[in-house]
C-alpha cells in the first residue's frame, strides 16, 4: 500500500512538473547542433538553406495553415518581426508546400491573417522539418548567427508581447 502511495505521489509530481514545463515550451540546449541543409522556396521563387542566414538570429518557425494556433499567431509574427528585423534577428517563416497551390495563394492566406509584411518559405514535401524531426506545429526553431541550432520554442506565443521579444533578444546575446 506505501509503494503505490509513493507511485502515486512520484506520478503526480512528474505529472505537475511536465504540465509546468510544457507552459514555457521552451528547449534551450547545452551545447549547439548542426542545423540540416534541404533547401527551401523562399515567396521570391529563389531556393534558400537555413545556413544562408548566417550573421543573423534566426527563428525557423514551422507551421501549417490547418493549424488553428498557427494562423493565431500569424498577426504576432508578422508584428514581432518587423520590430526585431533591423536588430539582427530574422523570421522564417516555414509551411508545408503540399498546403499551397502557388505562392500567390500563400500570400492571400497570410494577408488575411495579419501577416501582409512578412516574408514565407515552403519545405518540399515537409523534408526540412522532418530532418529537424518535426512533426506537429507551430514549431521554431532557434539557430545563431553560426547556423546552429540552440533550442526550440513548442506551441503558439503571442510574439509581439514586450517579454517575449526581450527574451528572444537575451537569447540572441546569450548564443550568438
Amino acid at each position: 500500500m506505501i509503494k503505490k502511495f509513493l507511485l502515486a505521489i512520484f506520478l503526480c509530481a512528474g505529472f505537475v512538473a511536465t504540465a509546468a514545463a510544457g507552459e514555457k515550451g521552451v528547449n534551450i540546449y547545452d551545447s549547439p547542433r548542426k542545423v540540416p541543409s534541404k533547401e527551401l522556396l523562399h515567396n521570391d521563387m529563389k531556393r534558400y538553406k537555413l545556413s544562408d542566414f548566417k550573421d543573423k538570429f534566426v527563428l525557423a518557425m514551422f507551421w501549417s495553415r490547418n493549424c488553428t494556433p498557427c494562423v493565431k499567431e500569424l498577426k504576432s509574427v508578422n508584428n514581432m518581426a518587423q520590430k526585431v528585423k533591423d536588430n539582427g534577428i530574422k523570421v522564417v517563416l516555414i509551411s508545408p508546400s503540399q498546403e499551397w497551390k502557388d505562392t500567390a495563394e500563400q500570400r492571400r492566406f497570410l494577408d488575411k491573417f495579419g501577416a501582409k509584411d512578412i516574408d514565407f518559405y515552403t519545405d518540399e514535401k515537409s523534408g526540412l522539418a522532418s530532418e529537424f524531426g518535426i512533426f506537429t506545429s507551430p514549431h521554431t526553431v532557434l539557430i545563431n548567427k553560426k547556423g546552429e541550432e540552440i533550442g526550440r520554442i513548442r506551441g503558439a506565443a503571442e510574439w509581439d508581447d514586450k517579454d517575449v521579444i526581450d527574451y528572444l533578444y537575451k537569447l540572441q546575446a546569450e548564443h550568438g
